[in-house]
C-alpha cells in the first residue's frame, strides 16, 4: 500500500531552515553574501525552495558546523562552478579546495603564534621590533634600554626598514653602555622639549640649543667610532645584503640618508608620523643641520 502523503515541490524559508537546523535570517545572509543562490519566488514575492537548494543547505550547515568559514565555503562553491564539475565530484572538489584553504590558514596561524612567542620572549617593546633589529639589541643587559628608545626604532623601521633601524640602532648602544653620553642626551632632550610654543623661532635659547645638540651628536659619533660600533654597522649591511639581495640597493640608500628612497620615505614621515614641534625647535633642528653640514664640509 503506497502513502497518500504527497510532498511538496517547493517549500517557504521557514520550513527550509526547520527542515536544515538553521533559521530564516541564517538563510538570508546565505543568499546576502553569495553563498546561496536566489531560488524562485512565488506569486506572493516569498522564496520557494526545491530540493537542490536543500541539499546546498545541507552541505553548508555540515561544513559551518565543522567550524569553516562561509567565506571559504562560498568561495570553494564557486571555484568548483567555474571548474565546471559534475554532480558527483561537487563535494569532492569543494572539500579539496576547503583543505587547501584551511591548510594555509593553518600555516598562517603557525606564523601568528610563532611570532607572538618571540614578542614574550623578547618582551613587550623589544618583540615589537623585526628580529634583525632585535638581534643588534640582544647582548645588551636587561633594562638598559629605555620605552622611548625602542619606540623610536620601531618608527625608524617603518620608515628606513630593518636595516635602516638595525644600523640606528648603533645610537642607542652607545647611550645604554656609555652613562656619561646618556647624561648629555638627557639633558640636550630637555633643552629641546623646553623650546615650546612660547619661545620665538628668534629667540637666543634657539641657537644655543641647536649648538649644544651639535656637540653632543659629535661627541656621540666619536664615542661609536671609538667602540668599534661603526664597524658592526658595516658588517649589519653584509648581513643585509645576503638576506636581501634584490633591495640591497634601495635599502642601503635610504639608510644612509641618500638617494630617493631616503628623501621619500623622509616626506612620509613628514606628513605621516605626527611630532608635536613647535616652530622654536624646528628652527632648533634647522641649525643644527647646517651646523653639522659645516663641519663634514670643514673635514
Amino acid at each position: 500500500m503506497f502513502s497518500s502523503f504527497v510532498p511538496p515541490r517547493r517549500v517557504k524559508i521557514g520550513h527550509a531552515a526547520s527542515f536544515v537546523g538553521t533559521t530564516p535570517r541564517a538563510i538570508r545572509h546565505y543568499h546576502q553574501i553569495g553563498l546561496l543562490a536566489e531560488p524562485e519566488r512565488g506569486s506572493d514575492g516569498r522564496r520557494l525552495y526545491g530540493y537542490e537548494e536543500m541539499i546546498r543547505l545541507l552541505w553548508i550547515r555540515k561544513m559551518a558546523d565543522a567550524g569553516i568559514a562561509l567565506d571559504d565555503i562560498r568561495d570553494a562553491f564557486a571555484d568548483t562552478a567555474a571548474a565546471g564539475a559534475d554532480s558527483d565530484r561537487d563535494v569532492a572538489g569543494i572539500l579539496e579546495r576547503l583543505e587547501r584553504t584551511l591548510a594555509t590558514q593553518e600555516a598562517e596561524l603557525r606564523r601568528q603564534r610563532a611570532a607572538v612567542q618571540r614578542m614574550r620572549k623578547q618582551g613587550s617593546r623589544m618583540g615589537l621590533l623585526s628580529d634583525f633589529v632585535a638581534s643588534r639589541l640582544e647582548d645588551l643587559p636587561g633594562g638598559s634600554l629605555r620605552q622611548a628608545d625602542l619606540d623610536n626604532l620601531l618608527v625608524m623601521e617603518r620608515i628606513f626598514s630593518p636595516l635602516g633601524a638595525a644600523v640606528n640602532a648603533t645610537r642607542y648602544i652607545a647611550l645604554a653602555t656609555h652613562p656619561s653620553l646618556r647624561e648629555a642626551s638627557d639633558r640636550v632632550d630637555a633643552a629641546e622639549a623646553a623650546l615650546d610654543d612660547t619661545v620665538a623661532v628668534d629667540d637666543p635659547r634657539v641657537a644655543q640649543v641647536a649648538a649644544e645638540r651639535h656637540a653632543f651628536e659629535q661627541a656621540l659619533q666619536t664615542a661609536i667610532e671609538d667602540s668599534g660600533l661603526a664597524a658592526e654597522d658595516e658588517a649589519l649591511f653584509d648581513a643585509w645584503d645576503a638576506q636581501h639581495p634584490a633591495t640591497a640597493d634601495s635599502e642601503g640608500a635610504a639608510c644612509s640618508g641618500t638617494g630617493q628612497g631616503a628623501m621619500g620615505a623622509l616626506a612620509t614621515a613628514a606628513k605621516m608620523m605626527p611630532y608635536d614641534y613647535s616652530p622654536a625647535r624646528l628652527r632648533c633642528m634647522e641649525l643644527t643641520a647646517e651646523l653639522d653640514a659645516r663641519e663634514s664640509a670643514a673635514s
